[in-house]
């Protein structure tokens, strides 16, 4: 968990993250679009150019 919470905030050093990104770092770790989005809340990082318009 800790691994993911370095990844996501050294890939979005500015606090944003493009959603293409998101999925990503999602494949690559194994682990669910989902868990992405609730450690981007709990970081404070913000989804940016969301593939489907909803950030």
């Amino acid at each position: 968990m800790e691994h993911l919470k370095k990844t996501l905030q050294e890939s979005a050093p500015s606090g944003q993250l493009p959603c293409a990104m998101a999925f990503k770092i999602a494949r690559e770790q194994n682990c669910a679009i989902e868990e992405i989005g609730k450690l981007c809340n709990e970081l404070k990082i913000k989804i940016v150019s969301c593939q489907l318009g909803c950030f």
